[in-house]
């Protein structure tokens, strides 16, 4: 790839209304598409986050790969995000709803990051890298 091509990460859940209203709070924007099926949050110039109902997966794919919302038990993704306040951001997404799994601190690569689930069990890293 030798141009910079935009990037959806799509994010699979079982209740796409709610899990629009979460990423809507979370993220502090609207939807820049909502539509049955698909709900997405322009987040850069090139990069989207999108919801997609589990089951909306496996009749793309001609039901050949298992619905995503029968395992909620491990998270299926991280979507890690990039923030000035790590500490606000984490409890802004437990006031609307998230769960939480580890608070901020420096981790071993040198990002401080703290951590959530989502609803249905996909960890949001909330990270900021320290100034030298």
């Amino acid at each position: 790839m030798s141009r910079e091509l935009p990037v959806l990460f799509i994010l699979f859940v079982r209740d796409q209304r709610k899990s629009k209203e979460f990423y809507a709070k979370l993220l502090d924007r609207e939807p820049s598409l909502d539509v049955p099926g698909m709900t997405e949050f322009q987040i850069s110039t090139r990069t989207k986050v999108g919801l997609m109902p589990g089951d909306g997966i496996t009749r793309v794919l001609d039901y050949t790969l298992p619905n995503p919302n029968e395992n909620a038990e491990y998270p299926r993704c991280e979507l890690y995000l990039y923030v000035d306040e790590p500490d606000r951001e984490y409890e802004k997404a437990l006031a609307a709803g998230a769960t939480g799994v580890s608070p901020g601190k420096i981790r071993n690569w040198g990002d401080y990051v703290a951590y959530c689930r989502d609803f249905d069990g996909n960890l949001i890293a909330f990270a900021s890298t320290p100034n030298p």
